[in-house]
């Protein structure tokens, strides 16, 4: 994808979100605005908007000296465990236990404090479940998965790492070997080894990190070592709009699993805003 002008204030509204968690004084505000407006006038227009907002993310840290992130990351993965009995027991019933737990996992997709500063989970679980997937490649998806063994599985948001817990609790009882990659370090509400342990996924999947702090997966930032495992697995889940945006045409056997909630990823997909996508590259 290329970046927009549409993506200028959506920039400017996630430096406004960033700095509402951290509650940092006007003086710390005054010289974040500042950086961000010089980054934004050096964007690559023919780069996809991740691009931008990891350096505006990376300026953004290194101002406040911490993470802005990190209590509402915490916060969200207790609310979606509150929720995981009932999840479970949704596709534990189901007379399809993968494609509920697929959907579920892009249900949860709505956990992005990039784009929203408060999230009614329930609601929007509730709410995505009844709704239709625009494009939907769930029986290509399963037909893949019979002659895989092995399923890399990239993380989007904390909160949501628990929607994909149940899709990987699946995968793991079809006797699927998964690995699931989080962040090399923190940006904005990314999954990081650390919410990895705290929702428990540790437990049940190998956990790799992508070496990279980029919003997204940008091949090139991430360490050598996952470029081996993203090229070699035979199936790629990828969650999240971020990672869209970023691996879209990168490779063959790739299935993204997310909800379109801006404007222009969801023009380029021809569809409504908030759509929900099972869709493989």
């Amino acid at each position: 994808m290329r970046t927009s002008v549409d993506c200028f204030p959506c920039f400017m509204k996630q430096t406004v979100i960033a700095l509402r968690q951290c509650g940092c004084d006007e003086i710390i505000q005054q010289k974040v605005f500042r950086e961000v407006l010089a980054i934004m006038q050096d964007v690559d227009m023919n780069k996809p908007p991740a691009y931008t907002t990891t350096f505006i993310h990376r300026a953004i840290r290194e101002i406040i000296a911490g993470d802005p992130f990190k209590d509402i990351k915490q916060k969200y993965n207790a609310i979606a465990l509150s929720l995981y009995p009932r999840l479970r027991a949704l596709v534990t019933a189901s007379p399809d236990p993968l494609w509920t737990a697929a959907r579920l996992a892009i249900a949860g997709n709505i956990i992005d404090f990039g784009i929203f500063t408060d999230i009614d989970i329930q609601k929007s679980v509730d709410q995505s479940l009844e709704a239709e997937i625009a494009a939907d490649d769930f029986i290509s998806f399963k037909n893949d998965l019979a002659s895989s063994d092995q399923v890399l599985y990239l993380l989007d948001n904390a909160g949501e790492i628990v929607f994909d817990r149940l899709l990987i609790e699946e995968l793991k009882k079809a006797g699927k070997q998964v690995k699931a990659v989080v962040k090399g370090s923190a940006v904005l509400n990314d999954v990081t080894r650390e919410d990895a342990v705290q929702t428990g996924l540790d437990a049940i999947c190998e956990i790799i990190s992508n070496g990279s702090d980029a919003i997204g997966t940008i091949l090139p930032w991430t360490s050598l070592a996952f470029q081996e495992e993203f090229k070699k697995a035979p199936l790629i889940i990828s969650k999240g709009q971020g990672n869209f945006e970023t691996l879209l045409r990168s490779r063959k056997g790739t299935y993204f699993l997310f909800q379109s909630k801006c404007d222009v990823v969801s023009r380029e997909l021809g569809l409504m805003p908030c759509s929900m996508l099972f869709r493989k590259s």
